[in-house]
């Protein structure tokens, strides 16, 4: 970016412009990294009238919106210090990596330039205001936050400001709370989202009502819905519940592409209620038969052993916890052969017009481990020999993890049956060195 005495010409005249420029390097789009900038190209007179603003470099935002967050009024006097002001402004936000900015004085005024670039942003997510509709808490916020666009940073002030508009709407229909945010995953799709959640105004779930019809006459389903009715209500508490207990009785029915939509509240029976009927739509989907599974990169075990581990034959439905039970089945198979960094990655291939499924899966095997030391801590010198005398691997030996789970699960307490010591927990840790192949038992007694 160049900076210094330019030179333009115009209807075969020339006229002398002072152009000066800086740049705020946001770290993490959140904190100041750095300034940088000319000193010698300050408005003369120490501030001018601001003739001009644009913003570029932005796919998310546009030029206008982004000006309007900075604060800068066309026809206002300004000085360098407000136009570096309004640049930490827009570094601080959050939602940019880099904030740079340039201006020039002319004979009407200020031209002010910045260039900014895009940082990572997220889904937003509403958790429990079910006073309002999804639609009515984005344009609230959208009306006070010009940046707002259904997305945030992972941090920033803009944050904040989305957090006081939702505040001030709550106040605005008389209810006392206050709103946080905070980075999570998503409960079912499990991505990053900024959630916003009403703390200190509780409406409770009077009843769920599922779209479908499976999950509104399974058992199973309707015998663990008193786990969030009567509770606060909150979105996130819901999604688990469906991606606990509902999302496996779809799966095991061969509904693998099951979709659950954002819980609903519907209105409140009156102002002040305290109670309020969630609808939960799912979408099941078609329902899949078998067709199998092909296998690449496993060398250690064979495909037709590998295969062996699928419970389900050519044509059966295919039920979906039976298949992630087999993913999980293969990984226990490797940690028993010592390939303790094992990886299973089955891409599910649909064949809508037969409605069937086959696994391609790609199996990483990793290092093959074998024991090393076993180190106790926090153990009497008594039960540092009965432990190691009650240890199955010997050093050396090939790593077999289910030794290692049994030992933590029946062959510690065994070991100390009778000593007068006592424990309140038990730190484990498998201290794995890939370079050796050789994996360490950390064990300490707490």
């Amino acid at each position: 970016m160049d900076c210094g005495l330019l030179h333009s010409r115009r209807g075969g005249g020339s006229r002398r412009l002072r152009f000066g420029c800086a740049a705020v390097l946001a770290a993490g789009a959140v904190s100041l990294a750095g300034v940088a900038g000319a000193q010698q190209a300050a408005p003369q007179g120490g501030a001018s009238h601001l003739a001009s603003m644009t913003v570029s470099g932005s796919t998310r935002f546009r030029s206008e919106d982004v000006a309007a967050a900075v604060g800068l009024r066309l026809g206002a006097e300004v000085t360098r210090d407000d136009l570096q002001k309004a640049a930490n402004t827009l570094a601080q936000l959050g939602v940019f990596s880099s904030v740079q900015y340039r201006f020039g004085s002319t004979d009407k005024g200020l031209d002010v330039q910045f260039r900014v670039a895009d940082a990572p942003a997220v889904p937003v997510t509403f958790d429990n205001f079910p006073w309002f509709s999804d639609a009515e808490l984005s344009a609230a916020v959208k009306s006070s936050v010009p940046l707002f666009d259904g997305t945030a940073p992972t941090g920033g002030t803009l944050l904040d400001a989305i957090a006081d508009a939702l505040a001030t709407l709550l106040a605005r229909r008389g209810i006392q709370a206050t709103v946080s945010h905070n980075l999570l995953p998503a409960p079912i799709s499990g991505e990053q989202v900024q959630e916003f959640a009403s703390d200190g105004a509780s409406v409770n779930v009077a009843a769920v009502e599922f779209s479908d019809a499976l999950a509104r006459g399974d058992r199973a389903v309707q015998t663990r819905v008193p786990d969030i009715v009567g509770k606060p209500f909150s979105r996130r508490a819901i999604e688990l519940f469906e991606f606990e207990q509902v999302r496996p009785v779809y799966l095991a029915h061969a509904f693998l592409r099951v979709r659950f939509g954002a819980p609903v509240p519907k209105a409140l029976a009156a102002a002040g209620s305290a109670q309020v009927t969630v609808v939960a739509p799912i979408e099941p989907g078609a329902a899949y038969t078998w067709g199998g599974a092909s296998w690449s990169g496993n060398s250690a075990l064979a495909s037709a052993e590998l295969a062996a581990m699928v419970a389900l034959k050519a044509g059966e439905a295919a039920d979906g916890m039976k298949i992630e039970g087999a993913w999980e089945a293969v990984r226990d198979a490797y940690a028993r052969r010592g390939y303790l960094d094992a990886d299973v990655n089955a891409a599910p291939r649909f064949d809508e017009a037969a409605k069937s499924v086959n696994y391609a899966v790609a199996v990483t095997e990793g290092p093959q481990y074998r024991m090393g030391k076993v180190v106790l801590t926090g153990v009497s010198v008594e039960g540092d020999r009965r432990l190691r005398a009650a240890w199955k691997i010997p050093a050396g030996a090939v790593f077999d993890k289910s030794v290692f789970d049994e030992f933590l699960d029946t062959g510690v307490k065994a070991a100390l049956m009778g000593l007068p010591f006592h424990y309140e927990r038990l730190g484990r840790y498998l201290e794995k060195d890939a370079q050796s192949g050789t994996v360490d038992v950390m064990l300490d007694f707490q």
